[in-house]
This record gives C-alpha cells, structure tokens and sequence, in this order.
C-alpha cells in the first residue's frame, strides 16, 4: 500500500514559486493514486481566494490548478482556521470546495495521520 502524503502550503500566491509546485506535487500525486492530502496554512490560505490578478505580479493563475484538485483524486483538503481569520477570510468567500476549516489542535492530529509530510 503507498504511503500517504500531506502537503502543508504557507505561501501566498504571488510570493514566488511555491504556491505553484505545492499544488504541482499533489496533482501529480493525485494522478498516481497516492492518498495525499492539502493543508493550506499561513499565508497559504490567500491561494484559495478567487478572482486573483495574478498577472499583475508577474505570476502565472493558479485557480485552474486549484480546482483541478478533485478530479485527481485530491479530495481532502483543508485550512487553518487561525491562518483565515488572522487575513479576515470566511469559508464562504474560498474559491474551493469542499474544504474542511481545522483549528490547531486539530492540525496536530491531522498530521499526525499522515505517513509523510512535506512542508511548502
């Protein structure tokens, strides 16, 4: 059985590449079958808000990505509760579901279930 996989994303979109190669690993994990999860922590969470001008900052849209996530298989996906209010974002303003908000505590177990956890 392969080992599954947490993607831990802290970077907001437009802060350089690494918004894009989280979300580049887990469709590529997805198209593998490998049980991955997404956590979208810090200023990660600013990649879910929709209607960005990615352009503006000379980087490339990474919405499409974002919603391809299910149809490869990357169904569990969640935010940091802390990490939303602390940017003044609501569930329903996310351009993604079905994502499940977690508090702290609730992090720790999430990791916690996971074999691997790579951090971006």
């Amino acid at each position: 059985m392969p080992k599954s996989l947490l993607i831990i994303s802290r970077q907001s979109p437009w802060s350089g590449p690494s918004a894009r190669e989280a979300l580049d690993i887990a469709l590529a994990g997805g198209a593998f079958d490998l049980p991955l999860g997404m956590l979208f922590l810090d200023d990660g969470v600013l990649q879910l808000v929709p209607s960005q001008s990615a352009t503006h900052v000379q980087q490339k849209d990474i919405t499409a990505n974002l919603q391809a996530l299910p149809m490869f298989g990357v169904e569990d996906l969640f935010a940091c509760h802390t990490s939303l209010n602390e940017r003044g974002l609501s569930l329903t303003e996310l351009g993604i579901q079905p994502l499940k908000v977690l508090h702290d505590q609730e992090i720790a177990a999430l990791i916690d279930r996971y074999d691997q956890v790579i951090t971006i």
